[in-house]
This record gives C-alpha cells, sequence and structure tokens, in this order.
C-alpha cells in the first residue's frame, strides 16, 4: 500500500469576487440583497443613498454582535437556512447565499459595514486591493468601537470607490420588484423619498390554492386597453417577497391581450437557482406550481374574455339601435315593404327617441363580471338545432347576448347579436327574432368601424325582415332589402 499524505484545498481569493459576480447578472441586484439583510434583521425603516460617489444603504434592524458579523463574513453560511424566521417579526428570511457582500467588490474597490447590538459596535473595512495583496491572509480588519446611543440599533453598509454607475431610476424598478414592500412594519428610501410597492389599476383576479408542496397565492391584474404596456410582459412569480422571474403561464399565443396582464403569484416553497434568476424546472415542487398556474389561467382567460364582450357589447348596441333606427325611418316612408302593415302615424317611442324607432332599452342578458365562483362555473354550451319544420332553434343564449326589440305598431321584431361560432351562419330568424352572428368572419371585419358596422347589421336585419314579408320568392325579398337599405342610409 503507498504512503498517504494529505493535499491542501486552496482557493484564490480572485476566485470568491469571481464567484459573488456570477452569482448576480446585474450589479444592481446588490443593493436589493443589502435592504434584503436588513428586512431579515427586522429593519422598520431602510435608507438607501444612490450617487456616483458612493452607496449607503443604513437600516434599524437589530444589528450584529461579534458572533453576528462572523457569520455576516462567512461564505455561504448555513445561519439563515437554520433560523428561517426573524426573532422579533417572525419574518419568512431571504437571503441564503452569504456571498452578496463580496459580489459588491464586483462594482466597488471598498465595503465598509457598521454595525451596533445594544452595547456592542463595530466596523469591518473590506478594501478589495488590501485584500488581494497578501494571498495568504484571510482575515479582515475589525474595529470594536463606543455604541452610539443616538445611532441605536442597526447596520449601515457603504460601497465606496465605485467602478459602475448607478442609475436611481433602475435601481428604485430593482426594489420595488425584488424587496418585500408590502410586508407590515417596513419601508425603505431612496435619497429621501419612501418608495411604494406598483400599484395597477384593472380587473383583479385574486386566486388562492393548496400543494402537498405549500401554498400557491396571488392577484392576476387585466388592465384597460388604456394601460396596456408591452414592457415586462408576465406574471411576476415570487419567494419569499422577492421576484425571481416573470412567466407568460401560455400567453404566448393570447396575441396583443398579453399586455394587459400583469399581476404576481407567490409560491415560497419553489427550489430557485444559485444566480436567483430562475427556479429548477425538474423538481416536482415547480411541477405542482405549473399545474395549479395553468388553471388560474384558464380562468384569467375567461374573464379577459368577458371584459372583452362587455366592452363590444357597449359598441354593437350602439350600432344595432342606429341600424335598427333607420330601418325603422324606411319601413315607415315604405309600408308596402313591411311585413308588419303600415305603421301607424305619431307612434312614440319607448326610448325616448321621439318618433324614431321604438325599441325596448337595449341591454345585455350579463350586465356585471361576477365574482370568481361564479367565474369558473363552466357555461353550457349554446346549440343550434333544426326544428322538424326545418327552421332553426336556439336552445341557449350566452350571458352576453345584446337584445333589442323594435315595435311596428301592435308587432315588433326582436334582435339578437350573440355568438354562434366561426362556422355558424351569418345571421337566421326564428319567428319574430332575428339572430345574428357575432363570430362570422364579415361580422368582425365590418364590427371595425362604426360606420361599416351599422351598414352591416342593417343588410343582415333588413334581409330577415324582407323574407318575412314572402320567405317563398327570394328575388323579390332581396329587391325589397335593396330598397329599404337605399332608403334606410338616404340622408
Amino acid at each position: 500500500m503507498g504512503e498517504i499524505i494529505e493535499l491542501p484545498v486552496t482557493v484564490d481569493k480572485s476566485h470568491i469576487i469571481t464567484i459573488g459576480e456570477k452569482l448576480y447578472s446585474e450589479s444592481i441586484e446588490l443593493i436589493r440583497e443589502l435592504v434584503n439583510n436588513a428586512y431579515d434583521a427586522d429593519a422598520t425603516l431602510v435608507e438607501v443613498i444612490v450617487n456616483d460617489e458612493f452607496i449607503e444603504v443604513k437600516d434599524n434592524g437589530t444589528g450584529m454582535d461579534l458572533e453576528g458579523l462572523k457569520q455576516y463574513f462567512n461564505i455561504g453560511s448555513q445561519e439563515k437556512l437554520i433560523k428561517t424566521k426573524s426573532p422579533r417579526y417572525g419574518r419568512d428570511r431571504i437571503g441564503q447565499f452569504g456571498i452578496g457582500k463580496f459580489a459588491s467588490l464586483a462594482a466597488a474597490d471598498r465595503f465598509e459595514v457598521y454595525t451596533q447590538q445594544e452595547n456592542f459596535a463595530a466596523q469591518v473595512i473590506f478594501d478589495k486591493k488590501e485584500w488581494e495583496k497578501h494571498e495568504d491572509r484571510w482575515y479582515l480588519p475589525l474595529e470594536i468601537l463606543e455604541p452610539n446611543l443616538k445611532r441605536g440599533n442597526g447596520t449601515t453598509v457603504i460601497l465606496k470607490d465605485l467602478t459602475k454607475k448607478f442609475i436611481i431610476e433602475d435601481v428604485e424598478r430593482k426594489i420595488i420588484e425584488g424587496v418585500p414592500l408590502k410586508a407590515p412594519n417596513f419601508s425603505v428610501k431612496i435619497n429621501g423619498h419612501i418608495i411604494s410597492p406598483r400599484s395597477l389599476s384593472g380587473h383583479r383576479v385574486p386566486f388562492l390554492e393548496g400543494t402537498e408542496f405549500g401554498v400557491i397565492h396571488g392577484e392576476i391584474i387585466v388592465l384597460p386597453l388604456s394601460g396596456a404596456s408591452t414592457s415586462d410582459l408576465g406574471i411576476e412569480c415570487k419567494v419569499k417577497h422577492v421576484t425571481i422571474r416573470r412567466e407568460l403561464f401560455g400567453m404566448e399565443s393570447w396575441g396583443k391581450t398579453v399586455a394587459r396582464i400583469k399581476g404576481e403569484v407567490h409560491a415560497d416553497f419553489l427550489p430557485i437557482t444559485s444566480d436567483r434568476s430562475g427556479f429548477i424546472i425538474d423538481s416536482p415542487q415547480y411541477q405542482a406550481f405549473m399545474k395549479v398556474m395553468q388553471k388560474v389561467m384558464q380562468d384569467v382567460k375567461s374573464v379577459v374574455s368577458r371584459l372583452t364582450d362587455r366592452k363590444e357589447n357597449r359598441v354593437a348596441s350602439r350600432a344595432l339601435k342606429e341600424a335598427l333606427e333607420r330601418i325603422y325611418r324606411s319601413l315607415k316612408n315604405n309600408p308596402d315593404l313591411s311585413p308588419f302593415g303600415a305603421i301607424p302615424v305619431g307612434q312614440e317611442s319607448i326610448d325616448g327617441l321621439g318618433g324614431a324607432a321604438a325599441m325596448v332599452a337595449g341591454k345585455s342578458a350579463f350586465e356585471k363580471i361576477p365574482n370568481l365562483e361564479e367565474e369558473k362555473r363552466p357555461q353550457k354550451e349554446k346549440k343550434i338545432k333544426p326544428s322538424k319544420k326545418g327552421k332553426s332553434i336556439v336552445s341557449m343564449l350566452t350571458p352576453n347576448a345584446v337584445i333589442k326589440r323594435v315595435k311596428f305598431g301592435q308587432h315588433g321584431v326582436s334582435c339578437c347579436l350573440d355568438h354562434f361560432g366561426e362556422d355558424g351562419p351569418e345571421c337566421f330568424a326564428e319567428g319574430s327574432t332575428i339572430y345574428i352572428n357575432r363570430d362570422h368572419p364579415l361580422y368582425k371585419r365590418e364590427s371595425k368601424k362604426l360606420d361599416t358596422h351599422i351598414l352591416n347589421l342593417a343588410r343582415l336585419l333588413t334581409q330577415e325582415i324582407s323574407l318575412m314579408k314572402d320567405p317563398k320568392n327570394p328575388r323579390q325579398a332581396f329587391d325589397r332589402q335593396s330598397k329599404l337599405l337605399r332608403d334606410a342610409f338616404r340622408e
């Protein structure tokens, strides 16, 4: 058996800084890390100063004693993994790797730490050039100071001799998305002003789901069209209040709608990569997370559809009302073309049109977006099936159908705009009700502009009204339709 000798394992000091650099894709993330360290230390206020000469992060947390300082500069310390809750507020601690201060030297040549805890106060200066000068020296100079009663407990970190420039707007953005600003008893100032968490207005879809690994909760916001933005697309995925990355969750196929979807989801059980820029996607935790989020996004898609229909309903209702007014005037001037007979002179309008089309006020059969439980209920499929006489019968309308009724003397016609599928008929009639298919490609094209929308609706309505006069003679019906349309749009 050969001789066994000891082989020393050494690490070059420059590698420590290199590892720190690789752990953070952006130098600006170092400031976020320092703020989160203050959060872990039960700080209620963190004051950040950013300028071209230095960066200062000052907190009023618990501070550190001598043992705490040793842990602070211990590379890969397990302290926060063992003690996962902060002592005062019971916060879930965010920091994990303990290498942030070394990474800071990728953006500055000097790293100073001042800390105070009760009767203990000390200062540590980490000078990159001095530290690398002595290859075999692995300690840092620590100076014990007299406690400053006015300062109180807390820690101040200062980065000096900056090698990279920090833009204040970028720092603020990184703090907003990567720091728990919504947590109670916690706030952050940058250059003297309080940073507020991002606030978005729109339709909110909150959710709370359970998995075998833990809870998934959050809120998706459907922005109004005016608030749509192509910057920062996707949902913020947060672990312990920190945004790890944004995910689209299948919204790639939603077209322009994806710009209206913002929000955040919290899943503290998700395992993250060492650079904190992504998740370990082959883990069972991530698979369970994605399964839940697919279900959540289906609910969001349903809400978007209803919100879109509600807006489109207002436009469609206006166009339908205008089309009916014009048709009413045309029938009044051409009583021989009316399947209802002559319209009594002086007939009053129900909706106050002053002698124009006597319509029941247009209404949507589904005025409000329901609560989340109702949104999750699957809607029954609407069917169009032939009757014994060969006519089409609509067994059920969707909740978003737009319905208006116009009266001609003692008679009337109900007009219904609804979804019957792209392959469904453009329009059809059942009794005195005319149905117009909003999914038909021609309807979709013509409804993009109000004037063409009105003209197309008038064309479809006069077509069915003319067929009511004499369904056995289509050619004569088309001639009647042409006359009605001519007079309907005669100025």
